[in-house]
């Protein structure tokens, strides 16, 4: 089990409206409440600074609090009413503590507290936080961590997820002009190469995400989302003219918590710099990170970079707390000739404008924390969700339970929602990639890439 995310008790809450209170307007709070409220469930949201509530009361249909998420009064009226899911997500860990577990006791459902210390997931204390009324704990920095961490392995990748216990992946690849698939539609792809283990199951284009039918064409530019067995991974590659490479000499920027828990993990396995502008900063970790070189300087800085050997690097992560250095420094590591550039962008209105730059990666820890706690407000037989960085989609993992309607026929026969694909699924523990002919039975675990106007028409499908 994740030990970013635990769960401790089963949410039976069936497909239907929920009632949800959120404590805190912050980043991951207002993202929270934006992704569900397009779900149409009941969503109360409580924060202590009135301005924050305003924007988000005037787009969102939602009801808000004026107040501290630990107040009794505040809590006691908006838990009056049976609640299915309590999620605190203030900036403060004990905010979110104390909260989780008055609603615990004034009736809520299940319980989630975002906390920022790393030895409260330890197996012992999770229980004690259990006996307590907290259900799940939420460390977004560690899940932002994790996911650097994936792509530092699948280096080829701009985005990468496990599912159906790493049997099948999704790689996220930019096609740039060495890609031999430029021009060409899935139909044509099929006959030129070999496409029985992988499978295109969205193209974002423009800014907009498209679900591709055989006449599709790619097109120079274009963000291809693709499902995959182990045994498509090196033909994938070819297809899209990317290869993944071992990264043996990193520079991360921003000595943040992410940046720490990166260089933590590495430091064993290759040479590790970590710059930071705070020298204070530095001298902290310099006692963690016993195997890495921390240098004290600013990253934008292009002479400091050349000073340290940008050249000779093979991936860059810029993970400070701010979107436009983060940025700037990965286009600089870049036009250096890294060859893995990955950069944290928590301002929202960047992130479309840092994709088209050149940036390999995006990654937004509000958006990481939110797709891990969207999960408990789906139909039960979702085990895994993975919102799509700037691509307003989803990726969700089904168990497919008996008699439900997906196993009724081919895929091409269920009239399946054409703002969604199945990508391919686990039977009997062997992998298999989705096409029209594919029949789903029962007990299968499948993996559906769906934008949101399906969402709602794809639980039908697996209830």
């Amino acid at each position: 089990m994740s030990h970013i995310l635990r769960n401790f008790g089963y949410f039976d809450i069936f497909n239907h409206q929920m009632r949800i209170i959120i404590a805190g307007a912050g980043e991951v709070g207002t993202h929270l409440a934006k992704m569900l409220s397009n779900e149409n469930h009941e969503i109360i949201l409580i924060d202590p600074e009135e301005k924050r509530l305003k924007p988000v009361d005037s787009t969102l249909d939602l009801l808000t609090y004026d107040g501290s998420a630990t107040s009794i009064s505040i809590l006691a009226e908006a838990l009056a009413k049976k609640t299915d899911l309590f999620i605190a997500v203030t900036h403060s860990e004990d905010t979110n503590i104390v909260s989780a577990i008055l609603a615990k006791k004034f009736g809520a459902l299940k319980t989630i507290a975002r906390i920022d210390n790393l030895d409260y997931l330890e197996n012992s204390t999770l229980e004690y936080f259990r006996s307590l009324g907290i259900d799940s704990l939420i460390y977004p920095e560690l899940i932002a961590a994790r996911e650097v961490l994936g792509l530092l392995h699948e280096t080829g990748a701009s985005d990468f997820m496990e599912f159906c216990g790493g049997k099948l992946a999704m790689y996220v690849q930019k096609l740039d002009e060495k890609a031999p698939i430029i021009n060409k539609s899935l139909q044509e792809i099929a006959v030129i190469f070999k496409t029985d283990d992988y499978r295109a199951v969205a193209i974002k284009r423009a800014g907009k995400t498209i679900i591709p039918r055989g006449n599709e064409q790619f097109l120079l530019g274009d963000l291809v989302y693709v499902i995959s067995t182990q045994l498509g991974i090196e033909e994938m590659m070819k297809t899209s003219g990317k290869e993944n490479f071992e990264a043996r000499n990193i520079m991360i920027l921003g000595g943040s918590r992410i940046g720490k828990h990166v260089a933590l993990y590495m430091q064993n396995k290759c040479q590790v710099k970590l710059i930071d502008y705070s020298l204070e900063r530095c001298e902290a970790l310099a006692e963690i990170l016993d195997n890495t070189l921390i240098i004290n300087g600013d990253g934008r800085n292009v002479d400091l970079l050349e000073q340290e050997g940008i050249s000779k690097v093979d991936a860059f992560v810029a993970v400070t707390g701010n979107s436009e250095t983060n940025i700037l420094s990965c286009l600089i590591a870049s036009r250096m000739g890294v060859r893995k550039t990955i950069a944290e962008v928590e301002n929202m209105e960047y992130i479309n404008l840092a994709e088209n730059t050149g940036i390999d990666t995006i990654i937004n820890k509000k958006i990481s924390a939110a797709s891990r706690i969207f999960r408990h407000t789906f139909n039960p037989n979702v085990t895994q969700v993975k919102y799509m960085t700037g691509a307003e989609a989803e990726v969700l993992e089904f168990n497919v339970p008996a008699n439900s309607k997906i196993t009724k026929g081919t895929l091409r026969s269920l009239g399946f929602p054409k703002d969604a694909i199945v990508g391919g699924g686990i039977r009997d523990g062997v992998p298999f990639i989705a096409t029209g002919d594919t029949i789903i039975n029962a007990g299968d675990k499948v993996v559906v890439f769906s934008l949101p106007a399906a969402y709602d028409k794809i639980s039908k499908y697996f209830t």
